[in-house]
This record gives C-alpha cells, structure tokens and sequence, in this order.
C-alpha cells in the first residue's frame, strides 16, 4: 500500500478526483458521461502527442519540434487530398511518412553532429513551420473532401441524453486509445522498449549490451513523428480546417501533462498510464476553469506551476534514492 500511495500515477489519480469533486461542486453537468466523451475527444490531439513525448523523453532526449511536425503534416495532407482526392488511409498515410521524415531528420542531426536534442528540435521548430509559412503564405484551408469531413463525425458508439441529444465515442478517440494499446505493447513486450528504457538509464550501458543508439533514435524520433502526423490528422478532423500557426507554441502543454504523469526530463522513468493521467488532469483542468468561469489566462500559470512542481518533486525523489543507495552501500 505504501509503494501504491507513494507513486506518481497515485498521486495524479488523487488530484483528478479531488478536482473533479471540486468542479462537480460547482457546476453539476462536469460529472457527466457525456461530459467524460467530449474531453476524451477534444484532448485526443494532445494525447496522442503525449505518447510520442513519452517515448522521446523515456530515450533520454527531449523534442520540441512535433507541433511544427504536426502542422506540415496536416497542411500537406490537405494539400494533397484536396487536388488528387484519396481517402481516409491515403490521408493518415501522407501524414504519416511527412511526420515520420521530419522526424528522422532530427534523429540525423542529433546522433551525427552530436547536437543536444532541445537545441536540435528548437532549431527544426522554426525550419520547419518557416518554410510552411513561406510556402502556405500564411493561408487556412476551410475546404476538405465530404469524405473527411464525415469521417470526423463518425462514433463507435451512440448514446442519448435526457433532453435527447446524442453523443458517443468519437472514432478519434478510438485512434488515440489504439495508439495507446500499440504503445503499450512496444514499450513493455518488446527488445526495442527495453532499449529505449535503457537508453535514457545510460546509454553507455546501452550500447555495451548490444543496442544501437543510432536505431534506438532513429526510431524514437520517428515515432514521434509519426505519431504528430496522426495527431495533425486528428486535430483536422475536429476543427475541420487547418491553420499553418494554429498549433505551434503549443509545445508545454503536452509537455506539462508527460512530466505530470511521471515522466523525468533525464530520461529512463515514466509510464504510458501516468501519461493518460497527466493528460486527463490538464484536461480536467481546462474544462474545470471553463465551467468555474475563470480567466482563461491562468490557464498558462497554472501549466507553468505544474511543470515546475513536477521536475522539483521528482529531483527530490531522485536525490531521496540517491542517498538511500549511499546509505546502504556504507553499511
């Protein structure tokens, strides 16, 4: 019990529920399954870049650069579509090898040149959405096929409420819990999610058992490539128009809710469920200030306390075990 209370997805469960007790306290219509579905839906976009900034930082690496990745992903997808006409596969699939290609571009630069991962990834940040504003001109796209358009309207499930509204689970929160899954899988059944464990632990370590560090990044940051171009998907699919500036600048919001959930900024600890977690409470506290009425603009203070808190709290945790290693090595 003392080991479940002491853990980080504990801890971040505990305040989800005293937030949401806090907010239903407030405004009834927060405890809601209707409510529960719409958040599930709205975050799917930064859930699943969550898990792609799990991956990365689990490396021992950090990555600022997936919301540019993003956003050329989802502005070449509409391109495309819209002049030589496709599906949803076709679409997912552009956005995909976009995602993933500029993804490996920033595992080149790191491992090639020796270039620490946040100054890379800040680098290709601005490379990245420059040239999309050069090309794009700044210009939103409103028209996207019928096709599109239906699919983002599609539900695994219906539901009605008591005044007869409808509502269900999205299809694109069934993408962000299949990734998820897959995730899940990688990270706990297979030689590469040891590998990328055991990099961020030591990659000298690492390499002396056998992993190589040059495939260990290539697909870590391919992966979250990968995983931007769906999101860029994704979040076309819930506002049914793509901005080439709407996303960018966006960054610590994902990265707030990884390092909520557990994860450390010096690579090798973290989990896929605290990230859910983590995800889940800046979700319920966004939607908790709409409902309370408050300001929008603590939004951003409150994601600055939590990263701070976060990092601060594991530091301690670390130099905790430190110090108990000592204290056991000296007996």
């Amino acid at each position: 019990m003392k080991k479940i209370f002491s853990s980080y997805e504990t801890i971040v469960f505990l305040a989800i529920v005293i937030l949401g007790a806090i907010i239903t306290m407030v405004n009834p219509n927060f405890l809601t399954l209707e409510n529960f579905l719409d958040l599930l839906k709205s975050y799917s976009f930064m859930g699943i870049l969550a898990i792609g900034v799990l991956f990365v930082l689990l490396s021992g690496g950090i990555d600022i650069s997936f919301t540019a990745t993003a956003t050329v992903a989802m502005y070449g997808m509409a391109v495309i579509i819209n002049k030589h006409g496709g599906n949803m596969f076709t679409a997912f699939l552009i956005a995909s090898l976009i995602g993933i290609l500029l993804g490996i571009i920033n595992a080149v630069i790191i491992h090639f040149f020796k270039i620490h991962s946040i100054i890379t990834t800040i680098a290709t940040l601005n490379i990245y959405y420059g040239l999309l504003t050069v090309f794009s001109g700044g210009k939103w796209i409103y028209a996207l096929p019928t096709w599109f358009r239906e699919f983002g309207q599609v539900r695994v499930f219906t539901l009605t409420n008591p005044t007869g509204g409808t509502y269900g689970l999205s299809i694109v929160t069934a993408i962000w819990i299949v990734l998820f899954v897959l995730a899940w899988v990688i990270l706990r059944y297979t030689i590469i999610g040891r590998g990328i464990y055991a990099l961020g632990g030591n990659p000298t370590s690492a390499e002396r058992v056998g992993f190589s560090i040059l495939r260990l990044q290539l697909f870590v940051y391919g992966f979250m490539g990968w995983l931007a171009g769906i999101s860029g998907v994704v979040l076309t699919l819930l506002v049914q128009s793509v901005a080439p500036n709407s996303i960018v600048g966006k960054e610590l919001d994902v990265l707030a809710a990884v390092v909520l959930g557990g994860a450390s900024l010096t690579g090798g600890v973290g989990t896929l469920w605290g990230t859910l977690l983590g995800v889940i409470l800046i979700a319920v506290m966004n939607n908790g200030m709409t409902l309370m009425r408050i300001p929008a603009f603590w939004y951003n203070v409150f994601i600055g306390l939590i990263i701070v808190i976060s990092v601060s709290a594991s530091a301690i945790q670390r130099k905790k075990k430190k110090n108990q290693k000592v204290a056991i090595e000296v007996e």
